[in-house]
């Protein structure tokens, strides 16, 4: 089994990619993007097809998409993953409503770019299912549907055991949440396709470029400069390595395995043949696909923060994230107990203090960002480079007068405090989610307890 290296889907395209060249001089420029990931590429993209005359540069540390976007467990969704409430800070009911509809409407918009510029990404349409499998997980099923569909998400509705099971045999299934309309990727395919496009466009995408200071109207690096009307801050979970920024978006930990291909009668005996987005309603989730070559995919949160804001360098996961990830995938699919991993490897989310997603523009400095998306970036970057497009251009749209535009939120506190803040909300969520798979009844508050720390 390989440890790190980015990622297996890179092993699925024979490999990493030979880098672009580095900015080496001092240019100048319309736009200038910090970060080559999903945000960042579909910023140029939609900037470009409004208005092709921009000079639009991309300045990327690694490579486009070296990141979460090339490591992500392939889920465009379309799903609104954050606390609605705390959105009515800066919007109202009706408005985060409207929110909710354009995310769920960019899984429809991520396909018809990718069908309109011919990016091949394995995508299959498809439905997610949330699997709940003890009674304090079976208990959630109902109040989270009531909950979606209060908030203008109309598409989930619960399966009995039964009718989850004959999509996927899972032991000990009681039931779960159906998801239509969301569709399975191979994200690096999706990323890599995303920065050929917009290369051919004209965007200069300048790699292995690092943003060594940003102020307004300059980007400078190592070895070149961009000086620019426009600066936007794509960087998501590698945002804390920026300067100044070390306190605004803690990079959370996120770690996938995955199996060789497993055998046609194994796959009869687990059944899975719609290839839905699998995961379950423990507090501490799990998240799976079905490849589009027939391995199994599980990822979840593992060790999830380094003190510090710290990243681990070449995306190795420890070897307990390794065995709670196995531990998962004996669980729900034991019948491939025996199947060897090929990969396993581990990458950063951007986290927001209020673990909700912002983007925004800042009218003094030109200086915009996007992202805090914990975990749902794949729909959600779609809809922020739009955004971003519409406040780059100065145009007052739906997508504008979103909540979570331009919305403010709290630094995260110095160490050691959000270093105990964040390892004690998993180490109180995975207890819950013992204490649940053991029919106790103190779990469901040890989840609740966990939440308030969360929140606090």
């Amino acid at each position: 089994m390989q440890r790190g290296g980015v990622s297996f889907w890179y092993n699925e395209l024979g490999g990493l990619p030979k880098p672009r060249p580095a900015l080496d001089t001092k240019i100048s420029a319309d736009v200038c993007i910090i970060g080559a990931g999903y945000t960042g590429l579909w910023t140029a993209y939609y900037l470009k097809k409004a208005d092709p005359s921009l000079n639009i540069v991309i300045v990327e540390k690694n490579f486009a998409g070296f990141g979460a976007s090339g490591r992500n467990g392939g889920w465009l969704s379309g799903n609104f993953a954050w606390d609605h409430e705390k959105y009515l800070t800066t919007g109202t009911a009706g408005q985060i409503k409207a929110m909710a509809a354009h995310f769920h409407a960019s899984v429809d918009e991520v396909i018809l770019v990718t069908e309109a510029e011919a990016i091949e990404a394995d995508i299959h349409r498809t439905e997610e299912l949330s699997v709940a499998t003890n009674p304090a997980q079976l208990a959630r099923l109902h109040p989270e549907v009531a909950r979606l569909h209060h908030w203008g998400d109309p598409r989930s509705f619960v399966e009995t055991a039964k009718q989850s099971q004959v999509r996927v045999n899972i032991p000990g299934a009681l039931g779960a949440i159906v998801t239509p309309g969301v569709a399975r990727i191979q994200p690096a395919k999706l990323v890599r396709g995303l920065a050929d496009v917009v290369a051919r466009m004209g965007v200069q995408i300048f790699e292995q470029t690092a943003a060594d200071t940003i102020v307004a109207g300059k980007v400078t690096t190592a070895r070149g400069a961009v000086s620019c009307k426009f600066i936007l801050r794509a960087t998501e979970g590698y945002t804390a390595g920026l300067p100044g920024l070390k306190r605004q978006w803690l990079p959370l930990n996120s770690a996938q395995i995955i199996t060789e291909p497993l055998p046609k009668g194994i796959w009869r005996d687990i059944g899975w043949d719609g290839a839905e987005l699998l995961g379950d309603m423990a507090n501490a989730y799990c998240y799976c696909q079905r490849t589009a070559d027939g391995r199994i995919a599980v990822g979840g949160r593992g060790l999830p923060y380094l003190f510090n804001s710290k990243i681990q360098p070449d995306g190795t996961p420890t070897a307990g994230t390794i065995s709670e990830l196995k531990a998962i995938l004996a669980r729900m699919f034991p019948a491939a107990l025996d199947v060897p991993l090929a990969h396993a490897w581990q990458g950063v989310l951007g986290v927001p203090r209020d673990w909700c997603a912002t983007v925004g523009l800042e009218p003094e400095t030109n200086i915009g960002w996007a992202g805090g998306y914990v975990g749902i970036g794949v729909s959600s970057s779609n809809v922020a480079g739009r955004t971003l497009r519409d406040l780059v251009l100065g145009q007052e749209t739906p997508l504008t007068a979103l909540p979570w535009v331009n919305r403010a939120v709290r630094q995260w506190e110095p160490e050691p405090f959000r270093w105990l803040a964040v390892r004690s909300v998993y180490a109180v969520l995975k207890s819950a989610d013992r204490a649940e798979a053991r029919g106790q009844g103190h779990g469901p508050k040890l989840a609740r307890f966990g939440s308030w720390i969360k929140s606090f």
